[in-house]
């Protein structure tokens, strides 16, 4: 599948265990590059699906100048969105049971933003899924924050842990794209590439 591809060095531009696991899943080689300190800040004026589809192009073109002519980068950002704002990777364990806590008991979208680049061609897409939680007990989040340090994920969640068994009653919309790479919009995407 995805011959299309074998003219290219698929790079992913993620440090995210999860992006990769997913990847790795479709049977294409691939490699991991990262660059750290790229400006992830985004205008005040978007909303929704245009603030990952930007923040994935920004991450993407810092790549650019590095690139070969016959590599194929991807580059994602996902957000947790509630109630019109954005919640990011929390900064320390009061602030992960704070987003927790805001969660708890209510319909939230997680939005990937994608970006393919080649020295050619620019695609990108975004996906959301819809996720309700139930109600949560302090005890419970203190737990999944005690236990699972969910630091590096936005919304201080992973659903593909015990917060996941335990909090989410409904998704509408992509699994994966709520663990972080909507592989299957993906993998369209790479088909037609």
């Amino acid at each position: 599948m995805l011959s299309n591809l074998k003219k290219y060095n698929i790079i992913l531009a993620s440090n995210s265990p999860r992006r990769k696991e997913l990847l790795q899943r479709l049977g294409i080689p691939f490699k991991v590059r990262t660059l750290f300190g790229i400006d992830e800040s985004f205008p005040a004026s978007l909303r929704g699906e245009d603030i990952v589809r930007y923040i994935s192009r920004v991450k993407a073109s810092a790549y650019r100048s590095s690139m070969a002519s016959d590599d194929l980068l991807i580059a994602a950002d996902t957000i947790v969105y509630l109630e019109g704002e954005v919640l990011g990777k929390p900064k320390d364990a009061e602030e992960a049971k704070q987003m927790l806590r805001r969660l708890s008991g209510k319909i939230h979208q997680v939005i990937t933003g994608v970006t393919i680049l080649t020295q050619e061609r620019t695609d990108d897409f975004a996906v959301t899924s819809q996720v309700r939680f139930s109600e949560l007990t302090d005890e419970e989040i203190d737990y999944y924050v005690n236990n699972f340090l969910p630091f590096d994920k936005a919304g201080a969640y992973g659903i593909q842990e015990w917060i996941g068994l335990v909090a989410v009653e409904e998704i509408k919309g992509s699994y994966f794209n709520v663990v972080g790479l909507p592989i299957q919009r993906l993998y369209q995407h790479l088909k037609d590439f």
